[in-house]
């Protein structure tokens, strides 16, 4: 069993930032894919940033040059760093994780609680 731990978050004014963590715990042999994900009110849930084993990142076009991911590996930790927050990236964030359990097993996607991000204007 994987558990993820999100933290971070929380409400911050227009232009501000916030840091969002997420740990992975449990049967870990190897993590793959890591990123984080959001959903707005009356929206659909949609990719905000990954990163892969090798370090490339993959960004939502409305986030580059603002947000930040990056990975601990020792930590099986995954980070997000918001800057220059603007209202419309008021949403819940989750992280989002391709573990491995055991070496013979298929990788598994895992989700985290999520936690609420708000810009006010």
């Amino acid at each position: 069993q994987v558990q993820l731990i999100q933290s971070g978050g929380g409400l911050v004014q227009a232009g501000g930032s916030l840091k969002l963590s997420c740990a992975a715990s449990g049967t870990i042999y190897s993590i793959n894919t890591m990123g984080w994900y959001r959903q707005a009110p009356g929206n659909q849930r949609e990719l905000v940033a990954r990163i892969i084993t090798g370090g490339d990142t993959d960004y939502h076009d409305s986030v580059k040059g603002r947000f930040t991911i990056s990975r601990d590996n020792a930590k099986n930790t995954v980070y997000l760093q918001m800057n220059s927050l603007k209202p419309e990236d008021t949403a819940v964030y989750y992280c989002n994780v391709d573990v491995r359990p055991r070496y013979y097993s298929s990788p598994r996607t895992y989700w985290g609680q999520g936690t609420q991000v708000t810009v006010s204007s």
